[in-house]
């Protein structure tokens, strides 16, 4: 064989090796935070054209193994990983390689108080003239073309801070994407979708299966079974901190799934599971609403019923998503309509005056919206009813608040070390029951929740079914605005469906289907 030939076939061999090798491989990979071992020797390999799910329940590592991958936690010694065959340190962001390493956290990573065109320059810098001033015609060319990949009308001058969490979703995957050439390369994505409606989950779906195709890894954080086994390859399923099993999607059921995920036999499919709701068309009126106009909406008109589950849904900018802010008077743009609650008065109030009616709300966006970081668990929870805790010198009644705080704690499950632990050390499922108990404690006639399970665990997610469905059990009407089908089947007596500002449609029983829902909120019935 000659030199040339020789060579050659180096060269060949070399390359197959190449395309045989995982992309990203991590192995003992361990992180102990104080007294909690958040990840024990945990090894994950994504290989090349690769869509590698990542799963488990709310605490389990998920989130600390990305955060490591990101270079915002070291890992502990002993850990390796690779990049395409190339070692480099777990824990230093600023490693070159990383550059092949893109990310789309669950916290999005984005500055409230800027811009789309400047949250996106923030990672990959500003175009700049001749004369190196900043080409803001050429910046905003850039951003638009970005965004307008997901089909999502947004301001890109406008502070992100007003935008709605699926435009500040879309921001975020879009500043991921900068630059991306595919190729030898990992997109991390963590929970996407969380408020995503259907439309634009298949549109970035198409966008990460592109990715995919042109040989990159993609590795997708996800507690939704539906979209693994709609587009992952292999899935790796950890618990307490330890890798339990990975797998190839195609070898699993939704069933076999959970029970990976629970380490028990779990009966009933979690993503499947449809739970028939009670009639409530005899039920008195616990909230009527009149003429509702806001921002996309033009004049709409509702009644809930004591103990019913009313879904709300649409597609981005139908103007579902604000009706839970404006019945809650949490909206802040110009609002004209009237509401009432029968059991309380005949009086109407006008939209604009809806807070003076103290009905509390779930947020769409947890971080933002939802908790005061740098308050605790109970700090959070008692927030509104402080008044209610006073005691008569004017300061806070201890022994009430850490009775209330203990009690609601149980009620809802709130895995927590105690309620002085601030209430960022929880996962986001456990976030989320803190600020449902908080609603509830309030003992309000009606409750609106934005998104409820978005970013939260299958057995969270059960959690709070169970828990909506008993409030509502006890006459408590609740208002469930959601862009996922599964709350909405699993959860809702009737769902109105906005379309252009306008209710197009009213499904109810066992007509509340996805297929109908989806038909609806698309316009092709």
């Amino acid at each position: 064989m000659t030199d040339t030939s020789s060579k050659t076939q180096q060269d060949t061999d070399g390359e197959a090796r190449r395309k045989d090798r995982p992309i990203l491989r991590v192995a003992a990979l361990s992180k102990r935070f104080g007294g909690t071992q958040a990840l024990s020797d945990v090894d994950l390999e994504v290989a090349p054209g690769e869509i590698h799910a990542l799963i488990g329940p709310n605490g389990s590592g998920k989130s600390t193994l990305i955060k490591i991958l990101a270079g915002y936690h070291h890992a502990e010694p002993g850990a390796v990983a690779e990049l395409d065959g190339e070692p480099f340190d777990l824990g230093h962001a600023t490693t070159s390689r990383h550059d092949r390493l893109r990310f789309v956290h669950q916290e999005l990573g984005l500055v409230g108080e800027l811009s789309a065109i400047d949250n996106l320059a923030l990672s990959h810098g500003f175009a700049r003239t001749a004369l190196g001033n900043i080409d803001w015609p050429q910046m905003a060319r850039r951003t638009t073309a970005l965004v307008q990949r997901f089909g999502v009308d947004i301001d890109i001058h406008r502070p992100l801070a007003k935008a709605t969490p699926v435009q500040r979703t879309v921001v975020a995957i879009a500043a991921a994407l900068q630059g991306w050439e595919g190729g030898r390369g990992v997109l991390v994505l963590d929970e996407p979708t969380a408020v995503l409606p259907p439309g634009e989950v298949a549109r970035l779906f198409d966008i990460v299966r592109e990715i995919r195709d042109g040989g990159a890894g993609v590795l997708y954080v996800s507690h939704r079974m539906d979209e693994i086994f709609a587009l992952a390859d292999r899935v790796t399923v950890i618990r307490g901190g330890r890798r339990i099993a990975t797998r190839p999607v195609a070898e699993l059921t939704p069933r076999s799934l959970a029970e990976l995920m629970a380490g028990e036999e779990t009966h009933t499919a979690p993503d499947t599971d449809h739970r028939p709701a009670p009639s409530t068309a005899s039920a008195p009126s616990v909230l009527q609403i009149r003429g509702l106009r806001a921002g996309p909406l033009r004049g709409v008109d509702l009644d809930l019923a004591r103990g019913e589950r009313l879904g709300i849904t649409g597609l981005v900018g139908s103007g579902h998503e604000i009706v839970p802010y404006l019945v809650c008077g949490a909206h802040t743009g110009p609002v004209s309509g009237r509401l009432r609650l029968p059991e309380r008065s005949e009086q109407w109030t006008e939209a604009r005056d809806a807070d003076t009616l103290g009905l509390p709300m779930v947020p769409a966006d947890r971080a933002a919206e939802g908790v005061i970081g740098d308050f605790s668990v109970g700090e959070n929870l008692t927030l509104p009813l402080l008044r209610r805790l006073r005691a008569k010198v004017g300061r806070l009644h201890r022994r009430r608040e850490s009775a209330l705080v203990e009690d609601w704690i149980r009620r809802v499950g709130v895995r927590t070390a105690g309620p002085g632990a601030r209430i960022t050390t929880l996962s986001g499922g456990n976030q989320q029951k803190v600020v449902m108990a908080r609603c509830l404690a309030q003992h309000p006639p009606v409750l609106a929740l934005c998104e409820p399970t978005a970013g939260v665990d299958i057995a969270t997610r059960l959690q709070l079914y169970d828990l909506i469905e008993r409030q509502a059990a006890e006459g408590m009407g609740v208002i469930v605005c959601s862009s996922d089908t599964q709350d909405l089947l699993a959860l809702c007596t009737r769902v109105l469906v906005v379309r252009d500002g306008q209710i197009a449609r009213e499904i109810s029983g066992r007509d509340i289907t996805e297929r109908a829902l989806v038909h609806a909120m698309e316009g092709t019935e």
